[in-house]
């Protein structure tokens, strides 16, 4: 019998205080692993399906079989870089998570997945902001200033147009997109995740940037709510 309640851990970081709990969500009867910010819900381990499609989609997208580096923006719960390491393309993983507290968490055992993500050999994590290291020249891998990557799968914000802070805005605008090109092999593959159905706008704007682009729909079943969602999932090709 599990606790209706309990939080695992609470410390405080520069964005706010950021916590990690475990509730009974009773309607279900299921042990639910959230992460919270303040007072607002980042994500969870009840509705997964689009954290995994981001990494399904976005590696999909690229149709040879030559050995893979990826970066992976946003730790969180695990499950897009999970996904990522059910490929076998992939040579080398690095998930940069700006937050040491969620870092720690995956590293102690405290999520599920962490143990396995940070077993694997493959894979690495890099504490830093994904943005700021989106714009600069010296790129994600601090071990190899520069190195471009075959694939940059992001999960932070909610969506293009809805960020968790306001710093992160411009990098949806053109020249914030443009930056990020530079950190992409020649037809690698930009891919980004968002809580809410695709916006013809930012495709548009991804089509301006990439040599392609396009946003795909991930639709999931919500029991408490009994009714569907759709998030989506935005594939660029530089």
């Amino acid at each position: 019998m599990s606790r209706f309640f309990e939080e695992l851990d609470y410390q405080p970081t520069a964005i706010g205080p950021i916590s990690l709990r475990r509730r009974r969500e009773l309607r279900l009867d299921v042990d639910v692993l959230e992460i919270l910010l303040g007072d607002e819900h980042l994500m969870s381990d009840l509705f997964t399906t689009s954290e995994v499609a981001l990494a399904e989609y976005g590696l999909g997208a690229i149709a040879d079989n030559r050995p893979l580096s990826v970066v992976v923006g946003g730790l969180g719960m695990g499950f897009t870089a999970d996904a990522a390491l059910n490929d076998p393309r992939i040579e080398s993983l690095i998930i940069v998570e700006k937050l040491a507290p969620v870092i720690g968490w995956h590293e102690s055992g405290l999520i599920p997945l962490g143990k396995r993500l940070d077993d694997d050999p493959k894979c690495r994590f890099v504490e830093g902001d994904f943005f700021q290291m989106a714009a600069g020249k010296t790129g994600f891998d601090p071990v190899e200033p520069a190195r471009k990557f075959d694939a940059i799968l992001l999960d932070i914000d909610h969506a293009p147009d809805f960020h968790l802070a306001p710093a992160h805005a411009g990098f949806y605008q053109p020249d914030g997109l443009t930056q990020l090109q530079q950190h992409l092999t020649d037809g690698g593959i930009f891919a980004l995740w968002s809580n809410d159905p695709p916006d013809a706008a930012f495709t548009a704007r991804l089509q301006s940037v990439f040599r392609s682009a396009n946003a795909v729909n991930v639709p999931f079943y919500n029991p408490l709510q009994d009714r569907e969602f759709i998030q989506s999932i935005y594939i660029a090709h530089r």
